[in-house]
C-alpha cells in the first residue's frame, strides 16, 4: 500500500449512522493515496463499533482514537492531526459525504507553495441544488459566514479562485503551514475554529484556493442541531473571542456592531 499523501481526520460524537455514511463515501475513487483517522469524543452509541467494522475491510488505513469524554471539535482535530503523518491534512465532518475524487481535486490546489488551504464546494445534503458554503467570508462584527450559503447552485461559484479560508466541514491544509502557525485554538471548543485558524494563516501570508470540483454534501447542523442553544451560544462566544484575539483595537473601538 503506498504511503498516504493525505490524512483525513473525522471527529465524531454519538452519530453512528452519519459516521458510517461518511466513511463509506470515501470508498468512492479519490485519486490519491490517503489514510483516515477517526477521533471519537466519548460516544455512547455504536460509533466505535462502526469504525472497527469498517476498518476491517477498508482498502485504505483507518485508525480510531477514543476519548473518554467530549473534548470538542478543536482538540479532537488536533489529536488526529498530531497522530497522522501525511503532508496534507483533510478534515471531513461526520455529517458530510464526499463525492468522487474529492481529495484529488482539493490536492490540485497546492501547486503554488504559498497555498496552505483548499476549500470545497459544500452542498446541502437534502437538496444538492443549494449551496451550503463555497469558501468563507468574514463580516465586520467578527462573524464568519459561508460564501453563497443558501443560494441555488447556478454555476456562480464554478471556477477555482482565491477565498479567505475554507470551511472546516470539508477542507484540506498543507501540514507545513500547520507546523508553522499551529493547530486549532482549543479555547473555542467548536464553531469559528476554521475562521480563527484561517485568519492566522492569512496573517502569516498563506493563501487559500476554492476548488469547485471538490464536492461534498452536508447534513447542516446535524451535530448539535441548527437551532441548538448550545450551538448558538458557542457561535456567539467564539465570534467575540476571534475578534478580540485578532482584530486591531482601533477597528474594534470604531466598530458599532461588535
Amino acid at each position: 500500500m503506498p504511503e498516504p499523501l493525505v490524512s483525513v481526520i473525522i471527529v465524531n460524537c454519538n452519530r453512528a449512522a452519519l459516521l458510517e455514511a461518511c466513511l463509506r463515501s470515501l470508498l468512492k475513487p479519490q485519486g490519491v493515496a490517503f489514510e483516515v483517522v477517526v477521533v471519537d469524543n466519548g460516544s455512547t452509541d455504536d460509533s466505535t463499533a462502526v469504525v472497527e467494522a469498517f476498518a476491517a475491510d477498508a482498502p485504505f488505513p483507518v485508525r480510531l482514537l477514543r476519548n473518554a469524554e467530549n473534548l470538542g471539535f478543536c482538540a479532537a482535530n488536533n489529536q488526529g492531526i498530531r497522530a497522522s503523518g501525511a503532508p496534507f491534512v483533510a478534515l471531513l465532518n461526520n455529517d458530510a459525504e464526499a463525492e468522487p475524487h474529492w481529495l484529488a481535486h482539493l490536492h490540485s490546489a497546492f501547486e503554488n507553495p504559498r497555498v496552505g488551504m483548499a476549500a470545497s464546494k459544500i452542498l446541502v445534503y437534502d437538496d444538492p441544488r443549494v449551496i451550503d458554503k463555497a469558501g468563507h467570508l468574514i463580516w465586520l462584527d467578527g462573524q464568519n459566514r459561508g460564501r453563497g450559503s443558501g443560494e441555488l447552485d447556478q454555476g456562480q461559484y464554478g471556477r477555482t479562485e482565491e477565498v479567505l479560508w475554507p470551511d472546516g466541514c470539508a477542507c484540506m491544509y498543507r501540514r507545513a503551514m500547520l507546523d508553522e502557525i499551529g493547530l486549532f485554538d482549543e479555547d473555542l471548543f467548536a464553531y469559528g475554529d476554521d475562521a480563527e485558524l484561517g485568519l492566522r494563516a492569512r496573517i502569516a501570508g498563506w493563501r487559500c484556493l476554492y476548488v469547485p470540483a471538490a464536492v461534498v454534501r452536508h447534513h447542516r447542523g446535524a451535530t448539535l442541531g441548527v437551532a441548538s442553544p448550545r450551538r448558538l451560544a458557542l457561535i456567539e462566544r467564539n465570534r467575540v473571542l476571534l475578534a478580540v484575539k485578532h482584530f486591531p483595537l482601533d477597528l474594534l473601538l470604531l466598530n458599532p456592531v461588535f
